[in-house]
């Protein structure tokens, strides 16, 4: 009806103004069809708004209109967003029980027990001739795992309530062996139902700021975390992890040996380093020599694993190479892609000389058979490298299945005249970058545990940021060598103390199956050493939440965790199905 009413007033609206207008000011002929059609356009223009204004007026001032398709439409989705708000809301109730997810009020007044019986076990570390200072490595190792920053020698005094200068003392001077209580933990970790098989020993180095370079072994060197040349001191680590249950995966920090840059041997630095306690007979050692030390102890300790992996600051040594092939241990070591191999066996030796040639005959031993070098980057990027996508392990954010490629290789040594064969395992991560190692494992292995092998370094990065972030690993502000080691020990000792927990309460106490279902997962995040250290710190008399305000705060971060990971999941399947080869 509307629309009718629109047309009769348009057309009286152009006659109208045909009339006013006259005759004369009628448009030619062949002009009068457009001219008529411009005008009714613009009248009609004029008369949509005036309505429209008209229509908004008769609503607000009557406030109610007509429903519509559109409204039943919006009521309809109201209603489902309500019911579904309602369904999320039972659910969130029903996720939120604590038992569901394997927690209890006693597992958080547990964790006391479980620290002081840790201290017991290792009171003995800490005696000398003397003295019997084991009180001291309590409170300290307390204070490492229930302060959150400026976890220093004052601070800690303060929250055990014990003198500063006792714990000075007991941290720069006393002489208990730091050695001793790394040497114990591998120890426990060898008497462990679970860790006989599939642990990998991992070697990495860890640098901390200095704001000067009086602490012992600090000077300007490369700084990882920084990406720079820093002041700094660098200590060569020593991880371990066990990946074969995703239930209950373990990783910490073995052994350490803080790095003593050649400087500080020089001859004018004799009284800095007694000024700082540096052992008269310790000499030179470079960090890969170091390294090797520290596998050679847990060697002779028959400390369980299967390989050690590493960076490519040690890969690149074909010496440490060497060392580890010789003692029959399989290595997964990173290398830079400009590392030198063959895809065939080079044919070594001193080429014999021409009939016609002259001059001095050739001494260097060569490659007589003409196989052609290439680098490892070349290696990876030509057509008959077969790459293949393959899934390591469940990962917190959703799978870890990047494209991974292996092919034998050989590699020469200087002075020998064998070349040798490794695998060179090729990994490219988010489609760009590229990582190589070599690995000395059978020829008979098959990519997929090659590939698993490869992906185990990252637990040494992640023991390391845990030992800072939760033991105040990077917080000494003590310039003593035996400080240092003392240090390095009792933060070993807690994060030791945290995985051990965590390994332990995922056997003992059972999270319910069905929240697998529910949230349509394959596995739920295990606890996080923040987790348990939360719940110690709730347990524990500093100030803190209340126990039952703790459980409820890591159930909610469990929770977020899973729901991260099922989102992770959904990207990554349409990224695969989007780019799937046709």
């Amino acid at each position: 009806m509307r629309n009718r009413l629109w047309i009769i007033i348009l057309v009286i609206v152009w006659i109208s103004h045909w009339g006013v207008n006259g005759v004369e000011a009628m448009p030619q002929e062949e002009n009068m069809s457009r001219v008529a059609w411009l005008l009714v356009e613009n009248e009609s223009e004029r008369v949509m708004i005036h309505a429209k204004r008209r229509w908004k007026g008769s609503i607000s001032k009557s406030g109610v209109r007509g429903k519509g398709i559109g409204d039943k439409k919006r009521s309809q989705r109201s209603r489902v967003k309500q019911r579904r708000t309602e369904e999320l809301t039972a659910e969130e109730e029903g996720v939120k029980e604590p038992h569901r997810w394997g927690l209890s009020l006693p597992m958080s007044q547990e964790l006391p027990e479980r620290l002081s019986s840790i201290w017991q076990r290792y009171a003995g570390c800490f005696k000398t001739k003397t003295r019997d200072t084991s009180v001291y490595a309590l409170q300290y190792m307390s204070g490492l795992l229930r302060l959150e920053r400026n976890r220093n020698y004052t601070v800690i005094a303060r929250a055990s309530e014990m003198s500063g200068e006792n714990i000075q003392h007991f941290m720069s001077n006393s002489p208990w062996s730091g050695q001793a209580v790394s040497k114990q933990v591998r120890e426990e970790i060898k008497a462990t139902p679970g860790l006989e098989q599939g642990s990998v020993l991992i070697l990495d180095e860890s640098a901390n700021q200095k704001a000067g370079n009086k602490s012992a072994g600090a000077r300007r060197q490369h700084n990882g975390r920084l990406g720079k040349i820093e002041m700094s001191q660098v200590g060569t680590l020593l991880g371990y992890a066990n990946l074969r249950d995703n239930t209950r995966p373990l990783w910490t920090l073995v052994d350490g040996e803080l790095f003593l840059p050649e400087s500080w041997f020089a001859p004018e630095k004799a009284e800095d380093r007694k000024q700082v306690g540096i052992p008269p007979d310790r000499s030179f050692e470079t960090k890969v020599e170091q390294g090797w030390k520290m596998i050679q102890r847990s060697v002779a300790e028959k400390l369980p694993f299967v390989a050690v992996a590493c960076d490519d600051l040690y890969g690149k040594s074909t010496w440490f190479r060497d060392n580890l092939r010789q003692a029959g241990l399989t290595y997964m070591a990173d290398v830079p892609k400009n590392t030198v191999v063959y895809l065939e066996k080079p044919v070594l030796g001193v080429p014999k000389p021409k009939a016609s040639q002259r001059g001095r005959k050739p001494t260097q031993v060569q490659v007589l058979n003409g196989v052609k070098p290439l680098k490892a980057q070349q290696v990876a990027r030509r057509t008959d490298t077969d790459w293949q996508r393959i899934q390591v392990r469940t990962i917190e954010r959703g799978l870890l299945n990047d494209p991974f490629a292996a092919r034998p290789v050989w590699t020469l040594r200087d002075g020998e005249a064998e070349p040798l064969q490794d695998w060179l395992v090729m990994r490219r991560e988010g489609g760009k970058r590229y990582n190589y190692s070599l690995c000395n494992a059978p020829s008979h292995t098959s990519l997929s545990h090659l590939a698993w092998l490869k992906c185990h370094r990252y637990f040494v990065e992640r023991s390391i940021q845990d030992a800072k972030s939760e033991t105040g690993w990077n917080e000494l502000q003590a310039r003593k060598f035996l400080a240092w080691q003392h240090h390095l020990a009792l933060v070993i000792l807690s994060v030791w103390f945290l995985a051990q927990t965590r390994w332990e309460w995922a056997q003992q106490y059972i999270r319910d199956p069905t929240l697998l279902r529910q949230f349509e997962l394959d596995v739920l995040p295990t606890l996080s050493l923040p987790n348990l250290r939360l719940l110690l710190r709730a347990a524990m008399p500093l100030p803190q939440p209340t126990p039952e305000e703790a459980i409820s705060l890591v159930v909610s971060h469990l929770i977020n965790r899973t729901r991260s990971r099922k989102s992770r999941l959904k990207y990554q399947q349409i990224y695969s199905q989007a780019n799937a080869p046709p």
